[in-house]
């Protein structure tokens, strides 16, 4: 418990700049004094109640002893600024270095503003925790430490970009939702993904930073092209992947009508903005902005899986305009029920991660996102029900199957979802398979509300996605993928052949030399002891269709990709070249498309109306974080 001199005095009045007036518990003698200098207090104990004072003193000790066992050895106690021999430490000091260090780390993971370091609160309790420390300015922290750190990771990209044979990169780009499709200023994040001689898959980010107009797919192209030859991946570059609609405003896609955590007049006034429907899907595919990215980047551009996606599920909500209605009576209902029932009601049906302090964007911030909150709710509809007083609230029998078929119908574009937009590296290998999933469900489905949806969901998927059955690419990609192989052809004698045509493309054959190596035995001191053992013949080398025979000849396996590759790589030479190229394409642009949603949540929708300071730089730091701090 902390002791305080004034514990002996009644405080009368305060007055300005602290000055306290205050009256002895024992005497009634006032003394006035400033309340952060307590020497009159101290001195009026000592001369008239000594009793009391040598109380004080002892207190006092105990305090003391108290806060050095507490913070260690002699050597590494934490010292106040009143205690005798009391220094600051000094720039080269080790400790110095490492709390600026732990600062500057914070700022960075917590996409916190620098300026931090200014902030009184902030200040004291630094003061508190180490008094010795010298706090950093903030123009150090912004022209000094930032640009080191950033220094560093550049160096250690480049290092390791030195190594790889190939890599995929990601364009993302990020604009405030507030500023709308007309251009503006915005954010562009450059992303590499390669796969090292271990076969470990690595992503780092190559570069973010902000642009005057982002419609402007040239300047976007032309800063592309600096940095792709500023890290040296000239010859390198596999794939590039970017959203189809990569010019334009790429808010996340919710459900139309389904805001929760709003307020009921902020549902009234959110309006939904239709995206192109399926009726003129085309269109939107063929915009003047997106031959532009294609006549720039060429061949090498493929779009962004799990964007696709999303884009089919709206499509199909757009068809179906009365599922609208009862979305919106679901928000209405779950809004009140997390503002005035106890969270401790709701655990069994949302689960712990949903009260009324939890944020917004954790179960709101992407269409798959909310259709699970919505599952729950029609899953425990009864007790909710149950446990409401409004009866205008309460759904009725139309309402509840409407939801329920919405639920079932959409259940699979959920699964697909959630399992190209993780926290890991999840390739284009999954693309195929998910979409001949999605068309099986929608074909075998039954329904008599959400029929409208499927049939837009059925248009949507063969207008957006049905390339990716015929693509060469994609075909490789889900063949080399060892739980998959061809187990998912209809017509294997056709995919073979495509499979030898694409892997011809990107494969390069062994020179003898190489075969020679791999087959030579090393070298043995007991060669002699052992030599009436018939040594096995070098092996010849295999051609193309017969390693893709082996290869196709073994079951499917749920090892990791990357890891059957590696130790296949010695059996199948020519078709791990290929498979270390496509594993490095990601199926979705999630990596600095998460921190981007983090920074629009952090910042909300009027701060984003002009960029931060230094935001650029906080983002390329957090996103390669692991980096320099594995």
């Amino acid at each position: 418990m902390a002791v305080s001199i004034l514990d002996y005095f009644n405080i009368v009045c305060e007055g300005e700049n602290g000055k306290i007036e205050s009256n002895c518990k024992t005497c009634g003698t006032r003394i006035q004094a400033k309340r952060t200098v307590t020497s009159n207090f101290v001195t009026h104990l000592k001369r008239k109640h000594q009793a009391m004072y040598d109380e004080f003193l002892r207190k006092k000790d105990v305090k003391r002893e108290a806060m050095q066992t507490c913070t260690g050895p002699p050597s590494e106690r934490i010292l106040s600024q009143s205690a005798p021999g009391f220094n600051k430490f000094d720039f080269t000091d080790p400790r110095q270095a490492l709390i600026s260090e732990a600062i500057t780390k914070m700022i960075i993971r917590d996409l916190q503003p620098p300026q931090i370091v200014e902030y009184e609160g902030f200040r004291e309790l630094l003061q508190l925790l180490e008094p010795r420390y010298t706090l950093v300015p903030y123009p150090y922290m912004q022209q000094q430490l930032l640009p080191t750190y950033v220094s560093q990771m550049q160096l250690a990209t480049k290092q390791a970009l030195k190594g790889a044979e190939s890599c995929s990169l990601t364009l993302d780009l990020w604009r405030s939702s507030s500023m709308g499709n007309n251009g503006g200023p915005g954010l562009l994040g450059v992303t590499c993904h390669f796969i090292n001689t271990d076969w470990h898959i690595q992503s780092a980010l190559l570069a973010c930073f902000p642009l005057s107009d982002l419609s402007n797919t040239q300047q976007v192209i032309s800063e592309f092209d600096a940095i792709s030859e500023s890290h040296g991946m000239s010859g390198k570059v596999f794939r590039v992947v970017a959203d189809p609609s990569l010019c334009e405003n790429r808010s996340a896609f919710l459900l139309p009508g389904f805001n929760l955590n709003w307020t009921c007049e902020e549902i009234e006034e959110h309006s939904w903005n239709e995206q192109p429907g399926p009726g003129n899907v085309e269109v939107a595919l063929s915009s003047t902005e997106n031959k532009s990215l294609d006549e720039c980047l060429g061949k090498s551009r493929i779009d962004c899986f799990a964007r696709l996606l999303a884009q089919c599920v709206n499509d199909g909500f757009c068809a179906a305009p009365h599922v609208l209605t009862s979305l919106k009576k679901a928000s209405h209902l779950f809004n009140y029920i997390i503002g005035s029932v106890a969270p401790e009601k709701l655990v069994h049906v949302f689960g712990s991660g949903i009260s009324t302090n939890c944020p917004r964007s954790s179960y709101t911030d992407r269409w798959n996102a909310q259709l699970k909150t919505l599952r729950q709710m029609v899953n425990s509809m009864d007790f909710l029900e149950d446990i409401i007083d409004r009866n205008e609230l309460v759904l009725g029998n139309l309402d509840k199957a409407v939801l329920q078929e919405l639920v079932e119908v959409l259940e699979p574009f959920e699964e697909a979802s959630d399992m190209v937009r993780g926290d890991k590296h999840v390739s284009i290998s999954l693309a195929l398979p998910c979409v001949l999933g999605l068309r099986k469900h929608l074909a075998e489905v039954i329904t008599q509300q959400c029929t409208g949806i499927v049939v837009a969901l059925s248009l949507a998927l063969d207008l957006r996605l049905a390339g990716i059955l015929e693509d060469p690419l994609y075909i490789t990609a889900t063949t080399l993928d060892p739980q998959f192989k061809l187990s998912w052809s209809s017509e294997s004698d056709w995919h073979k052949q495509v499979l030898l045509e694409e892997i011809g493309k990107h494969s390069l054959p062994l020179s003898p030399m190489e075969h020679h190596f791999e087959t030579q035995p090393s070298p043995s001191k007991r060669c002699k002891l052992f030599s009436f053992i018939k040594q096995r013949p070098n092996s010849q080398a295999k051609t193309v269709e017969q390693e893709l025979s082996s290869y196709l000849h073994e079951e499917p396996t749920d090892e990791d990709p990357l890891q059957y590759w590696k130790r296949k790589s010695v059996d199948f030479p020519l078709l791990s070249q290929v498979a270390k190229k496509v594993f490095t394409i990601p199926a979705t642009t999630t990596l600095v498309d998460q921190i981007f949603n983090m920074v629009s949540d952090k910042l909300g929708p009027e701060k984003c109306r002009s960029l931060p300071k230094n935001l650029d730089t906080l983002i390329y730091l957090k996103a390669n974080y692991r980096i320099l701090w594995s």
